[in-house]
């Protein structure tokens, strides 16, 4: 495994994380907590140690999965990130809990999740740009800090808009990461969101690295998902030329004999303001075959910002 610094946090994390949006049932499969034990056994023992979950995957379903895990091993051995402004209300259903009491419930109900006293890094969740100019949520935020309950702040920054305001914002609210969707479909924080993480020294998580598992090579350009996935919500046209893209990806940039999601994670890694991929895992395959892109020439040690 390698491994880089999170921005200013001080934090060394894996160059590959675990997302887990997957284990609160919104990905077609529901899964046990022997499943769970499994592939974080594994990923510990490949060397992953960035563990990125959130209070709406399910009712804190994937916080108790990876808590009740916790409560079994050593907590300082992981780097637990998880996020804050959405209640779970039902499948790909989500209310908005934008204000600082909201918020420092979501906070106590992820810690009681969690089965830890602090979290390493607490994200804002894809909120616009006015539930952000929110001073008393900050100020709350700040107070959760210097209480231990937090020690880094960081914005997931929303898919549907470019977020250049919250990057550049960043700092103000005390926040030291920026988490983003970034893979080789979706390219565009490269123009103004990456160059503003240079700038002020903000870690980067890129998320959906696979774009949703399209560029792991297994998808043909009429692929259709089950009921239960939230890739049956995507848009069929638009899923359609993704996927004939990666065809020609596969055929035109994928050296011969890597796999093509291994590849597509260590394109990701190649980025200087990438710090880490947090791919999702469905099983202990999927997590060998995920540290095994840090082994790749095109990922280097260390973060060259």
């Amino acid at each position: 495994m390698k491994y880089r610094k999170l921005g200013s946090t001080g934090l060394n994390v894996s160059v590959i994380g675990i997302g887990t949006w997957q284990f609160g049932g919104e990905w077609g499969k529901d899964f046990t907590q022997n499943e769970v034990d499994a592939m974080l056994d594994k990923s510990g023992e490949l060397g992953i140690n960035l563990i990125d979950t959130a209070e709406c995957y399910g009712d804190h379903l994937s916080e108790r999965f990876i808590g009740n895990y916790l409560a079994r091993r050593k907590r300082e051995d992981w780097i637990v990130a998880t996020k804050f402004g959405h209640g779970f209300k039902g499948h790909l259903q989500r209310e908005q809990l934008w204000s600082a009491d909201q918020v420092l419930k979501q906070l106590d109900d992820s810690l009681k999740s969690l089965q830890t006293e602090y979290v390493d890094l607490y994200q804002f969740h894809s909120g616009t740009d006015a539930e952000f100019e929110n001073d008393k949520l900050w100020s709350m935020l700040d107070r959760q800090m210097q209480a231990g309950k937090i020690r880094h702040l960081g914005i997931s920054i929303s898919a549907s808009g470019t977020g250049v305001h919250q990057t550049a914002s960043a700092q103000a609210v005390g926040a030291e990461a920026i988490q983003v969707v970034y893979n080789r479909l979706e390219r565009g924080p490269e123009e103004e969101v990456f160059p503003l993480c240079a700038k002020h020294n903000l870690g980067v998580l890129a998320r959906v690295p696979l774009a949703s598992g399209y560029l792991s090579g297994k998808y043909k350009p009429d692929a259709a998902f089950p009921t239960g996935d939230v890739r049956a919500n995507h848009n069929a046209d638009t899923r359609q030329k993704q996927l004939l893209e990666v065809a020609k990806i596969a055929k035109s940039e994928v050296p011969e004999g890597i796999p093509m999601a291994q590849w597509a994670l260590g394109w990701c890694l190649q980025h200087p303001a990438v710090t880490s991929v947090i791919p999702g895992c469905k099983d202990v395959a999927q997590v060998i075959a995920n540290a095994a892109a840090a082994d790749l020439d095109m990922v280097k040690d260390g973060q060259s910002l």
